[in-house]
């Protein structure tokens, strides 16, 4: 009864909702911003590599890697199956298609976190998100509330349990594989070590991040590639069939809610979260003397994880031999695509590549729950606090394990969901400080200098800690 009724809600905000918002809001921040994707990808790739001015500071480089942590997991595997299984190959482009328009989109998000973001008197470290943007710009309380409420509940929640239940999934194709006992084992196994890692506290998980996402990222890529070259005559099929199937509009209006528009964009934004709301929250703490540089940071994270490593994850199940069907949604296609290419090594390696992929995302996800806590607080959660908090998120670890394969994902689209509905228009009433700090920016890299970026030289009025 709860999975049906979430299912349907789910259904309803993609259908009527949330393909609109995205699409129109990221064509309105591509343009307004004159479509920065592609005119300043190759200024993101100059900034993400600069280190910061304070010794000891969160760096352009490791905020993006948490960010990146969060954005890159299990979905960038098992929701790019689900899409395809059960979206048909069109599914691909329309994922492509909101990665493209999600980086403008990012970048907006992004660089209002820089501008409004706050300074811990203690540590003298920054932080800062929509709650704080909103709070700060719009004087809106009870809306930046509702906002850190909803965070805490998809990423400690929603995010959280799909990760434990696709991770655990991974492993129901080998002999051991009890469904009645194993994914209750391997949830509880999950969720020890996650919080293992996590009671070390923000620094840890910076460090944690930023030393396994180049690796697992730079793995799963060339494994890709390998199945992509054994299989090089078959690429020219595949992207026929992935245009093909994404303006078969006659299947896409027959069955909306399983059409390849559809699960492209609800995958997509799973993957790669531009406009959710959550990367801002890594963006805020890096040392910068721009916004403008971290919002460029963040629109490079979007097309890393959805162009770079879902395409990955895409031809390798396309190029496969293996056709899809809504049978083998999850890692069951993984599975048999890459036993088809490798062997029993094959599902060997996606069992390796998931938990790497797994406890990146857990821990990214917690990442951002600390700074909603922190917000709805008013000061950072005491130790005992975030232990109990924690303990709770290891328990909710645990039970998605064990849950099944719709509700889990319809759960996490619905609480997905609330935030986007939240953030979109919050940003696009705030764009203006935005878009004013990019021309900014690039008149300053025009003149030949290293951009430093003052409140007033944009007529901010809003009081902010930084940027005086």
């Amino acid at each position: 009864m709860l999975g049906d009724m979430i299912a349907a809600l789910s259904n309803f905000m993609y259908t009527y909702l949330l393909v609109i918002l995205l699409v129109a809001a990221g064509l309105f921040f591509t343009v307004r911003n004159r479509f920065p994707q592609l005119r300043l990808l190759k200024e993101s790739i100059r900034v993400v590599v600069e280190r910061p001015e304070k010794e000891g500071s969160v760096s352009s480089f490791q905020a993006l890697m948490v960010s990146t942590a969060s954005r890159v997991g299990t979905g960038n595997i098992i929701g790019v199956s689900v899409a395809i299984c059960v979206g048909g190959y069109g599914a691909v482009f329309w994922m492509w298609l909101i990665a493209l328009l999600g980086g403008a989109t990012a970048f907006t998000e992004s660089t209002l976190a820089q501008i409004y973001k706050r300074r811990n008197p203690e540590t003298g470290e920054s932080y800062g998100g929509p709650a704080y943007y909103i709070e700060a710009a719009l004087h809106s309380k009870p809306l930046a509330v509702l906002f850190a409420l909803s965070l805490i509940a998809t990423y400690a929640g929603g995010f959280n349990m799909l990760c434990s239940y696709n991770l655990q999934s991974t492993f129901s194709g080998y002999g051991f594989y009890n469904p009645e006992l194993t994914p209750w084992i391997i949830g509880g196994v999950v969720a020890l070590l996650t919080g293992y890692c996590v009671m070390g506290g923000g620094k840890r998980i910076i460090a944690f991040a930023s030393t396994l996402v180049p690796i697992m990222g730079g793995l799963y890529v060339l494994v890709a590639l390998v199945v992509i070259i054994m299989n090089l005559g078959l690429i020219p099929q595949v992207f026929g069939r992935i245009f093909a199937g994404a303006f078969d509009f006659q299947a896409i209006f027959a069955g909306f809610t399983g059409s390849a528009v559809m699960q492209g964009v609800k995958r997509g934004l799973f993957s790669n979260e531009a406009g959710v709301g959550s990367a801002p929250n890594a963006a805020a703490s890096a040392n910068v003397s721009h916004p403008v540089k971290q919002g460029l940071v963040q629109m490079l994270s979007v097309f890393l994880d959805t162009l770079v490593i879902c395409s990955a994850t895409a031809f390798m199940l396309l190029c496969s031999g293996v056709e899809p069907t809504a049978e083998m949604q999850g890692a069951p296609y993984v599975q048999q695509a890459l036993s088809a290419s490798f062997g029993t090594l094959g599902p060997v390696f996606i069992t390796v590549a998931m938990v790497l992929f797994a406890f990146t995302t857990l821990i990214g996800n917690l990442y951002y729950v600390d700074n909603a806590l922190a917000f709805l607080l008013g000061h950072v959660p005491s130790k005992r606090f975030m232990v109990v908090f924690r303990l709770v998120a290891m328990g909710l670890i645990f039970l998605g394990a064990g849950l099944t394969l719709d509700l889990v994902w319809n759960l996490s689209d619905v609480l997905m969901g609330i935030m986007v509905l939240i953030n979109i228009p919050v940003i696009a009433i705030l764009s203006r400080p935005a878009a004013a700090a990019l021309r900014n920016y690039t008149r300053q890299r025009k003149e030949g200098k290293n951009p430093v970026f003052r409140a007033a030289d944009i007529g901010l009025k809003e009081k902010t800690d930084y940027w005086n």
